[in-house]
């Protein structure tokens, strides 16, 4: 019996021969990841263990971006803490200030994650990187620190779901469409413990960021992992960004897999999560009628520059509704400063947006867009449960960059080919 891509990535650094899902087996890791509200809790762990030293100090990512610029002194000592460690532990890869980014957006860029790479982060949406070809999944903080002493963990190999993704999308239909729909079918424990592998031939027509938006939001299915085989394009994304090593990667032809899900997305409009869960999904066509206080465009889900270019688009030549707040962040410096060569950035301050530095800021409810009871707000984030942006008596709509920037202008949730 041949393996999938969960199985054949975790047979990679793993001394044991993996047979079947459900088996326990320990592996060694490519990249230990924590950021600014995980990493204090993980350097706890970290000390009471005794340990003193990093197995790896080029393997071990620190990156600052929850709630940075810091937002309050609380969060200048998580901040502070991380940094000491950092410094004294000789940790390479820290990030804080003007080098700084969405964590899952700025590794891939510096070609820190790639094809068959096993990463753990002290964060959810670390399986992200299973856009790449990685398996890639979040655990706690307790986890991380045993894994910055030992360099490895141990996993239960998950079942894998395999989604056949076919047809045509329309102009304004876009990767965070077809996520929002998958969560919709299969809802948000759908694919508990399990890894789900993207197939088909729609991913001819999807880059590398945007496969990265929906392994990204694998975990709001309850997903493990989300996978996608790394082929010419994903390749190329790596080269272009510095990582010279990147295997092509695929499952074997007779891999077993829990699920076989079928997906013709031909004629798909695009799509909304309705609150308070992100498998409340509608087409944007049933919800034209909802108005809103606030747009968030960024995130690791879709602040990427090809999100950036999607929206402005849509929002050129328009001006944002004078009751909407239209906030605008760039995931990285890197995609700051290119948004900024393009003109993208001009682009939207002239509509009337806010342009914010790059931080997860208001997807977590951090900062720079908490919402007041009764608000409501369309987001490109990952999730909208009850007070994820603010006031427990706030509403979060999940939707992508052409639907954002359309929602900007109208005032409220509309298809894009409205405007």
């Amino acid at each position: 019996m041949g393996k999938n891509l969960a199985e054949k990535i975790l047979q990679r650094y793993c001394s044991e021969e993996i047979k079947k899902p459900g088996q326990i087996v320990p592996c060694r890791v490519s990249l230990v990841l924590a950021n600014d509200i995980t990493a204090p809790l993980a350097i706890d762990s970290f000390r009471k263990m005794g340990a003193t030293k990093v197995f790896d100090t080029a393997k071990i990512a620190l990156v600052c971006d929850h709630f940075t610029p810091n937002k309050d002194i609380a969060s200048a000592e998580q901040v502070k803490k991380v940094r000491l460690f950092a410094r004294e532990m000789g940790i390479v890869h820290y990030f804080e200030g003007g080098n700084s980014g969405v964590e899952h957006a700025l590794l891939p860029e510096l070609g820190l994650v790639g094809p068959g790479d096993v990463v753990i982060g002290a964060d959810s949406h670390t399986c992200t990187y299973g856009g790449l070809g990685a398996f890639a999944t979040g655990m706690g903080s307790t986890d991380i620190a045993a894994a910055m002493a030992l360099g490895e963990t141990w996993f239960k190999v998950p079942e894998t779901i395999r989604v056949n993704i076919h047809g045509d999308l329309g102009r304004y239909t876009t990767a965070k469409d077809l996520i929002l729909n998958l969560i919709g079918r299969i809802k948000v424990d759908g694919a508990l413990y399990k890894a789900i592998e993207f197939s088909g031939p729609i991913l001819e027509r999807l880059d590398t960021e945007a496969r990265m938006t929906m392994a990204n939001m694998a975990i709001e299915a309850g997903g493990k992992a989300g996978l996608f085989p790394s082929d010419q394009i994903t390749v190329e994304y790596c080269r272009e960004h510095g990582r010279k090593e990147a295997d092509l990667l695929k499952s074997d032809d007779d891999a077993a897999y829990a699920l076989n899900l079928d997906m013709d997305v031909s004629g798909m409009a695009p799509q909304v999560a309705c609150p308070h869960l992100p498998d409340n999904v509608h087409s944007v066509e049933d919800l034209e009628e909802i108005r809103v206080d606030q747009v968030v465009l960024g995130s690791c889900t879709n602040g990427r520059i090809s999100d950036l270019r999607e929206a402005a688009q849509i929002i050129r030549n328009n001006k944002v509704d004078q009751n909407v707040r239209f906030i605008v962040i760039p995931a990285t410096p890197g995609i700051y400063s290119q948004a900024l060569e393009e003109g993208l950035l001009e682009i939207f301050m002239r509509a009337g947006a806010v342009i914010g530095p790059p931080t997860c800021g208001p997807c977590l409810g951090g900062h720079m867009g908490i919402l007041a009871a009764g608000e409501k707000c369309l987001a490109t984030t990952n999730r909208n449960f009850k007070g994820r942006m603010g006031s427990l008596e706030s509403e979060v709509y999940l939707g992508s960059p052409y639907v954002a920037a359309a929602t900007a202008v109208a005032g409220r949730i509309i298809h894009p080919e409205r405007l």
